[in-house]
Parts: structure tokens; sequence; C-alpha cells
């Protein structure tokens, strides 16, 4: 065999309904990719930052259940299995936040028992977007003006 030749190719590669599939089906993979990173929702928080979100919200209702009963607080929950299914922009005061729904798996500290629970949250992010602030819708309207939810924030705890 000559060293210039080409190798040929088995008939199914080069038949008519071979390359008719491979037109169909390669821009199909190019740009599925891009589609689906534009489903996941622009600025989507990290699952780290929505695992540390939702530990505060359950640390937090357990220490207004405490405080409200005399009782003493839990520890620290346990927060894993994040499931997002719905995302949107919202307006938390002058800034931009997040609203974010889904389902995730959390026990209370000590406990054996996982629970699967539904969420939601609400997310402020930093002035820098470096950080990101839960926020809580406020129960009062408080100094703000009538029509304009009032809002809680506080910032996710750093961890090192």
């Amino acid at each position: 065999m000559p060293s210039d030749a080409q190798p040929k190719l088995p008939s199914t590669w080069t038949s008519g309904w071979w390359r008719r599939l491979l037109s169909w089906l390669l821009p199909l993979v190019v740009v599925l990719p891009f589609a689906l990173v534009g489903c996941s929702g622009v600025g989507q928080p990290p699952r780290s930052v929505l695992l540390q979100a939702l530990e505060l919200q359950i640390q937090l209702t357990q220490g207004a259940i405490a405080d409200a009963l005399a009782l003493e607080s839990g520890g620290i929950p346990e927060v894993s299995r994040v499931r997002v299914s719905q995302q949107e922009s919202v307006r938390i005061g002058e800034a931009k936040g997040l609203r974010v729904e889904g389902q995730f798996d959390w026990r209370l500290a000590g406990d054996r028992i996982r629970v699967d629970s539904p969420f939601e949250l609400y997310l402020e992010r930093g002035e820098r977007r470096q950080s990101w602030r839960l926020a809580r819708p406020r129960g009062d309207a408080g100094t703000a003006s009538p029509g304009v939810q009032a809002w809680i924030t506080d910032p996710l705890p750093l961890k090192g």
C-alpha cells in the first residue's frame, strides 16, 4: 500500500443515512450544553451557598421556637442534597435578589432521621458580588411604605 493512500472508511460511514444523522446530531450536541446553562438561571448561587442558607434558616427558626418556649436551642443541623426546582429574580428592598424553591434533605443535630422537605429561600447578593445574605420578609411593615415589603437580611456564615 502506498504511503499517501487514504485508509478506506467502512461503507456505513459513507452511506447517506449516517451523514444525515451526523448533520442533525452534531449541531444538537454543540448547542445543547449552552441551552442547559441558560435554563439553570443566570446568577444561580453555588450549591454551598444554598446549603449554608438552608442551615441558617433552620437555625433561626429553631432559635425563635426555643425562645418562645423558653428552651435551649439545638445544635447545627446537617443539610444535604439540595434540588432546585424554580428560581426567579426579585427585589429585596433596594437590592436585586433571588427567590429559590426546591427540595432538600436535612436532620437535626444528634438525630438519626433524615427528612426530605420543600424550601423557599430569598437570597441577596453582596455589594461586591462575592458573598450572599439570607433575606426573610418581615411580618410587620416596619418603617416601609405601604405596599412595600420590609426585609431582614443575615450574612451567611463564612466557612473555613
